[in-house]
């Protein structure tokens, strides 16, 4: 199993989404601290990417994949927090956020083909890939499929609990969240979506809902960490622990106070959890 990493045995404060950071999130294309957009023509989309040009000292860098109906923005606390040791990348999935509308909606397979595509363009190392809600889907599908390409695995908030696969089930506990939410994330939300259309949005769920998650966990061999707040009614307690349970190489990673959106609220712990995940391992001595 993966050595526990902070967060999952003790109390942490959990931040706010405040002004600065809401002034962060809607920034793209502009520069700001630190991070910068650009456009690169992948699998016959142009894609747009946030980037944050942490260190150049070999550490690996994280790729972070945002959720549906979403983009970049909201994931911006959480690039700037890891900055300080890891080069960051946020790409847009196609149709989202400020890269280019393919027809119709992509399913998770070919949301998980772009993304393989993109990293490839790229030409990273092996990353360590986070993905949050409907993202984590998409991460998990790419460590199932591409696992050279993947050095360690974030599930963030991972969906679908197969107790709710269904969009009435899915959209229902997100109504729930959205009142245990940071107020100031709504005009995000609000722009992401007109962004993306609200059919897009919709479409994906549907995708989302018919994406058996559990036939790429099994498949992962990357070391993992499940990470969700205490308070996520998307990702509620048996979910998270089942979900932990399939990995072959998984911990558990719980944030108190936090609700879904645990990466923007919590981008402290968050990135804390990611540098633990990605820290050298003693060797084990002989007895």
């Amino acid at each position: 199993m993966a050595p526990r990493p902070p967060g999952s045995s003790h109390r942490t404060a959990v931040g706010r989404f405040g002004l600065a950071d809401l002034r962060l999130a809607m920034a793209a294309p502009r520069p700001a601290a630190g991070l910068t957009s650009e456009w690169r023509l992948v699998d016959g989309l142009h894609t747009h990417t946030r980037h944050a040009a942490g260190p150049t000292t070999g550490a690996p860098p994280v790729v972070l994949v945002h959720g549906l109906a979403v983009s970049h923005r909201y994931l911006t606390p959480l690039a700037v927090a890891l900055s300080t040791t890891h080069q960051v990348y946020l790409p847009d999935l196609p149709g989202f956020g400020l890269s280019e509308h393919p027809r119709g909606a992509y399913d998770v397979r070919r949301h998980a083909a772009h993304l393989a595509a993109w990293l490839a363009a790229y030409q990273l190392p092996p990353v360590c890939l986070l993905g949050h809600s409907f993202g984590a889907e998409v991460a998990a599908a790419v460590a199932a499929t591409h696992p050279d390409a993947v050095r360690a695995l974030v599930l963030a908030g991972p969906t679908s609990d197969p107790a709710a696969r269904s969009r009435r089930g899915q959209f229902g506990r997100w109504l729930v969240d959205n009142l245990r939410e940071a107020p100031l994330q709504a005009p995000v939300l609000f722009r992401d979506v007109w962004n993306a259309r609200p059919w897009r949005a919709l479409a994906t769920l549907s995708h989302s809902v018919r994406n058996a998650i559990e036939a790429d966990l099994v498949r992962v061999s990357a070391p993992t960490v499940v990470l969700t707040g205490e308070r996520d009614p998307v990702v509620p307690q048996r979910w998270r622990e089942e979900a932990t349970r399939l990995v072959p190489e998984a911990a558990l990673v719980v944030v108190p106070g936090a609700a879904h959106n645990v990466v923007t609220t919590a981008p402290t712990v968050v990135a804390d959890a990611i540098r633990h995940l990605l820290a050298p391992q003693p060797a084990p001595t002989d007895r």
